[in-house]
């Protein structure tokens, strides 16, 4: 049996599109989120789904250590988990600010916390976190979630500079545009259908799948060749 895979926000969209790719590649996996159901119904052998949220670290501990006992040390980290809501900044709530870099920012430094220093002692492991062409670029509308993703960029940096001494790679998947269930927490209409509008001039956007294969393929690679950051997004989108 390959080494263990966790995946962070695993119930749909990328992270369930990472399960099944990575589960057909022959690793077992421990999966986070908080709907069982939806992990579950995913029927991956050889796989243990928890129902965690990435802000309860000792949560995160427990199920952490729940999948080693099954299936080994973890070797890969996806850092998937991640909540947007699009909105003019005078139009958003603080609650939904703090609730965007909670989620983005500070449930990728909980979950990191757990795994990372065991993959610096045991001088290997690989940690996915994956960004957003918004960690690179600035949209309209996107001003907490810009910063999120910039932060993500910027703490990626800093983790990989940590664990490169120790033969631990840190990598960024940006992805573009991508048809997921994350824009299920923008409530503005007007700003979806704008995205809708973008979505459709530029012959449609990438599909969990996409993502999926660009973090297998970055994760293949030889233990000495780490893939800083890939930039995955349809052919069309400029920015």
């Amino acid at each position: 049996m390959k080494s263990l895979v966790v995946i962070t926000g695993a119930s749909s969209g990328i992270g369930a599109a990472a399960a099944r790719e990575f589960s057909k590649a022959g690793h077992p996996l421990l999966l986070i989120s908080r709907r069982l159901d939806r992990m579950e119904d995913l029927k991956l052998p050889n796989t243990l789904a928890k129902s965690v949220d990435v802000l309860d670290v000792a949560g995160f501990k427990a199920a952490v250590a729940e999948g080693e006992t099954l299936y080994g040390s973890v070797d890969l980290l996806i850092n998937n988990a991640g909540y947007m809501n699009l909105e003019h900044s005078t139009q958003q709530s603080p609650e939904e600010w703090r609730k965007q870099f909670e989620v983005n920012c500070i449930g990728l430094l909980n979950c990191t916390s757990v795994i990372f220093p065991s993959m610096i002692a045991r001088q290997t492991g690989t940690v996915i976190n994956v960004g957003s062409t918004a960690g690179r670029n600035i949209y309209d509308n996107h001003t907490a979630y810009n910063g999120t993703k910039h932060a993500v960029h910027a703490m990626s940096e800093g983790l990989r500079r940590e664990g490169s001494p120790h033969n631990v790679r840190v990598i960024v998947v940006a992805p573009g545009m991508v048809d997921s269930e994350l824009t299920g927490g923008t409530s503005n209409s007007q700003i979806l259908n704008d995205r809708e509008i973008y979505r459709q001039s530029i012959g449609g956007a990438l599909s969990g799948e996409d993502i999926a294969r660009a973090m297998l393929f970055a994760f293949q690679q030889p233990q000495n060749i780490c893939i800083w950051e890939l930039a995955v997004a349809p052919t069309k989108q400029l920015t």
